[in-house]
């Protein structure tokens, strides 16, 4: 495990380094709960059965495949050819526009809109991975770490840690400090870009705002160094790019409307053990229909009264694609008929809306459907 030191300030919550990924791939095949998981997963059967032999099986399997991934890079070549799997199985289109207009030698903090856990950072990655350049930096939060191995994969794949665990005023202002700190010294000096969701967790009603806190954060190291720098110039050196995602099909909408509506109900609402953990395996292999990504144009500041969130906002929106699902949860829902585009709607895409709005609950179903519609009515400003 890496330690905190002089020489390596961020070693507690940057991503590994090249020079530990092979003890951590032995680390991880010789893991038996992070075995388990993978042989409940491949061999249900055998992991029943005989869950020694399976374990056995999976990580010979493991350092098989695993033989000579001596870096970073390396280790992402084989989440790319997963990323070929899984588009092909769940997803019918996937369409990148904007990547091409920025500067592939420079580095860009990627500002996305945030919908679902490890999908979202993951087409951005594949977007510049197809254009031969450079992935990023994740930005996961440490709620998502409930497991050393989970928190040796994401760090495999080149995340960084965001603490949201941290107790008192004191350690949060430390803890922040070290996140602004480190995504700072990875754009202006390392020159490798980050992917940064706007706000904490995902837009789950499908209202995507960016968190006026985080560019607050975003500002922290910069202006600590120099008490003279307005915050423009702050963000400024950070080169923000704002990132949309849409997707047509939220595979985790049901799981989202039980949230929403035990909210809506006064009822706090607590998650199971791993819930996100399972969240993100239903993300990646649930249906998604259609993919788009858009990327923005970078973010340059010349008034310190510019709100710079809305600065932000303007563009996720801008640039977010409304699909035949939003429109027909709209229509499903009784609202602003006026804002209903039905010219692009074919009787496939309504019979796949009517076939899954089937499959939800009658209970769920209002806050399954605000997930989708919401989209079309923040678009035009009535949210």
């Amino acid at each position: 495990m890496t330690t905190d030191n002089a020489d390596d300030p961020y070693a507690k919550i940057r991503p590994y380094h090249d020079d530990e990924v092979a003890p951590v791939l032995t680390r991880l095949a010789e893991c038996d709960e992070f075995l388990d998981t993978i042989t409940r997963y491949r061999m249900p059967r055998l992991s029943k059965r005989m869950p020694g032999l399976a374990r056995r099986l999976v990580s010979f399997g493991l350092k098989r495949k695993m033989r000579g991934v001596e870096s970073v890079q390396g280790f992402q070549q084989h989440i790319a050819y997963y990323m070929n799997q899984m588009l092909e199985r769940s997803v019918d289109e996937f369409v990148v526009e904007g990547l091409d207009a920025l500067e592939g030698d420079t580095a860009y903090l990627f500002f996305g809109n945030h919908r679902d856990i490890a999908l979202d950072p993951a087409f951005v990655n594949y977007a510049l991975y197809l254009q031969g350049r450079n992935t990023v930096r994740i930005a996961i939060g440490d709620n998502l770490l409930q497991k050393p191995y989970v928190t040796d994969l994401m760090r495999l794949n080149k995340s960084f840690v965001v603490p949201r665990s941290a107790k008192g005023k004191r350690a949060m202002l430390a803890a922040y400090q070290m996140l602004s700190g480190y995504i700072r010294h990875s754009i202006t000096r390392d020159n490798h870009s980050v992917w940064l969701a706007q706000r904490e967790g995902r837009a789950k009603n499908g209202v995507d705002r960016t968190d006026n806190a985080i560019i607050k954060m975003l500002s922290m190291a910069a202006r600590q160094g120099d008490k003279g720098l307005s915050l423009a110039g702050a963000i400024n050196e950070l080169r923000i790019v704002p990132v949309s995602i849409s997707y047509e099909f939220d595979p985790c909408d049901v799981q989202k409307a039980r949230e929403l509506k035990a909210v809506d109900d006064g009822q706090s609402y607590e998650k199971k053990p791993y819930e996100d953990i399972l969240s993100i395996a239903s993300g990646i292999s649930g249906y998604k229909g259609r993919v788009k990504l858009v990327f923005g144009t970078p973010i340059v500041l010349n008034d310190e009264t510019v709100d710079i969130a809305d600065h932000i906002d303007a563009q996720v929106l801008d640039n977010y694609t409304l699909f035949p699902s939003h429109y027909l949860a709209l229509e499903a829902s009784g609202q602003a008929p006026e804002l209903i585009d039905t010219t692009s709607i074919t009787d496939a895409d309504r019979a796949t809306f009517n076939a899954r709005l089937a499959e939800v609950p009658a209970e769920l179903r209002p806050w399954w459907l605000c997930q989708y519609a919401n989209p079309v009515l923040n678009k035009h400003g009535r949210l």
